[in-house]
């Protein structure tokens, strides 16, 4: 099983702690973010890792894994930072946000799922957006189930009336369906990258929910797995404190 890591960002709310180093390298009580999901999927069983630098992209290091370097990270978003992954875009895959981490047994239980594509969605996302002023619940990728419990819509659009939960920045697509969500974002890409996709004002801008949006539109299966915390975002100063704070694992 192959992951990518999309850790290009340049982590401006994060600063100064991203002054000398990319986001993914700020350290959470001694440990950087980047290493503890290392640590975590391969304790999963995950045994092909690829970083995508492109801020301070010389400062992440991780022993064992691979990295792509996206020297375009400052004109785009995060689906256009994946997609600078290339051919490794093949296969049964993880894909991950670079900023986040986690319990090691919710990758473990994520290499379990058999559905073609399944995102990490945490039910207690208020709790953590409890006192979190930096980071409003406007900017959390919330998700809205069908009755059978797939994905309907998912991305900062959607409101918290009828949420889920919040995706976490974790999910694993099949071979298969991951092929087809590639030819959704050639489709697009044929319009150009200016063109608007999904809530993005343009390709360029799209955020990997866009794509998830746009597959779901068009009948692709999406389904969760559902956690009660066990996670952080690291996206603000404030994260940081209050992660250093209380997390103990």
């Amino acid at each position: 099983m192959k992951a990518i890591i999309i850790a290009a960002g340049q982590g401006t709310r994060l600063r100064p702690h991203t002054a000398d180093r990319a986001k993914c390298m700020v350290e959470v009580n001694g440990r950087a973010l980047l290493h503890r999901q290392v640590d975590a999927l391969r304790a999963a069983g995950v045994d092909d890792i690829v970083v995508i630098r492109g801020y301070k992209a010389r400062t992440v290091q991780a022993p064992g894994v691979r990295y792509v370097d996206n020297h375009a990270y400052a004109s785009h978003n995060i689906l256009e930072s994946l997609m600078s992954a290339g051919d490794e875009l093949a296969g049964d895959v993880i894909v991950s946000y670079g900023d986040i981490f986690y319990r090691p047994e919710i990758a473990a239980a994520l290499m379990r799922s058999y559905l073609p594509g399944t995102l990490v969605v945490d039910r207690a996302w208020a709790d953590i957006y409890d006192g979190r002023d930096d980071h409003p619940v406007a900017q959390a990728e919330l998700c809205e189930l069908s009755d059978f419990g797939l994905i309907t819509r998912v991305g900062k659009h959607v409101g918290p009336e009828n949420a889920f939960g919040e995706f976490i920045g974790l999910a694993r697509f099949s071979a298969p369906l991951l092929a087809r969500l590639m030819a959704r974002y050639l489709q697009a890409k044929g319009r150009g990258l200016d063109a608007p996709y999904g809530t993005a004002p343009s390709l360029r801008m799209a955020y990997l929910t866009d794509l998830l949006n746009d597959g779901i539109g068009h009948g692709e299966a999406i389904g969760v797995l559902a956690t009660d915390g066990g996670w952080r975002e690291i996206d603000t100063v404030q994260d940081l404190e209050r992660a250093r704070e209380s997390i103990r694992w």
